[in-house]
């Protein structure tokens, strides 16, 4: 059942997108602006592939799923904001109401507004971090591989719905890998994001791993965004304003372009996803150290882009303002 539902979801999830990429006009262009890594326009919205690829490969499996119909809310509005724009006002009002939806439908054992505020945050700063060619795609693979793993580890019968949505992830990676042919939109981000909060705080309750697994898994991404929107806060930035500052548009501008940060930024994830599974598996009480240790990791990597951002001069009056 669990390989047939990722067969199915990457299948579909394959055809979709073909059909989304070869007839033009389908999906709405991403047109490059000072804000932007990319030179040429790029069609957005590829990440709808994902959620029919999943769904069909998935909602004929038995059990609850009290995040169905908040995620459907998310997915539609994010849809909207890809085709026609949607105010942010409005988006997070519908983040908020969703991630609402969900704590009241699931109650999770975690505080209901800390739950909700930690999945309208990650749902955000996974989109964020959707800005170079293949990085959110290749954190949706190895983000939920990693989950499925521990829930098969777990003896859970999660893993299916998990390793499906990490199948149904590969072919938009496949078609996003530099040079990109299209982009996962916020229609594909925003949902990825939300999902994976969802499901950490879930597996969490469930027993299926500890509270450091999923933060450390969506580390790069959850230290990366974070960081950022300090570092701007600090600096007293117009934090919702479009921007350029994040440690992997920095790389991207100081000459690693698309595919150099891809590499750095995946093998980070892969590394972080093989230790925390080995450290779950042997010795999960060492995980808060492990956290620790790639969190000090990161640190370094983001002190080292910082020291030649600065160093070459790149966007210096961008970050200013």
């Amino acid at each position: 059942m669990t390989a047939l539902a990722a067969i199915i979801a990457a299948a579909t999830s394959w055809a979709v997108l073909g059909v989304l990429v070869r007839r033009a006009g389908l999906l709405p262009l991403d047109v490059p602006n000072a804000r932007s890594l990319h030179v040429r326009a790029v069609p957005r919205g590829g990440g709808l592939a994902i959620w029919v690829g999943w769904f069909a490969g998935t909602l004929w499996l038995p059990g609850a799923r009290p995040w169905l119909g908040p995620l459907l809310a998310v997915i539609a509005v994010s849809l909207l904001d890809d085709l026609r724009g949607v105010s942010p006002a409005a988006r997070l009002t519908v983040h908020l109401a969703a991630a609402t939806a969900w704590a009241w439908l699931a109650g999770p054992a975690l505080n209901p507004v800390v739950a909700v505020l930690a999945v309208v945050w990650m749902a955000n700063l996974y989109n964020f971090m959707d800005g170079s060619d293949g990085l959110a795609g290749a954190m949706a693979v190895i983000g939920f591989g990693a989950y499925a793993a521990a829930a098969w580890l777990a003896g859970s019968v999660a893993v299916a719905p998990l390793l499906a949505l990490a199948a149904a992830a590969l072919p938009f990676l496949l078609r996003n890998a530099p040079p990109a042919r299209v982009l996962l939109g916020d229609v594909g981000a925003v949902p990825l994001g939300f999902l994976a909060a969802i499901f950490g705080i879930t597996g969490w309750q469930e027993r299926w791993w500890p509270a450091w697994f999923p933060v450390l898994i969506f580390l790069p991404f959850i230290a990366d965004a974070t960081a950022t929107l300090t570092y701007r806060l600090l600096r007293g930035a117009r934090i919702w304003q479009a921007h350029r500052e994040h440690y992997y548009q920095r790389l991207v501008q100081i000459g690693w372009g698309h595919g150099r940060t891809l590499a750095l930024y995946g093998a980070l994830m892969v590394a972080i996803a093989g230790s925390s599974l080995v450290v779950l598996a042997w010795a999960p009480a060492a995980g808060i150290v492990l956290l620790i240790v790639w969190a000090a990791v990161l640190a370094l990597v983001f002190a080292a882009i910082e020291y030649h951002w600065r160093r070459r001069g790149v966007g210096f009056e961008e970050s200013k303002g």
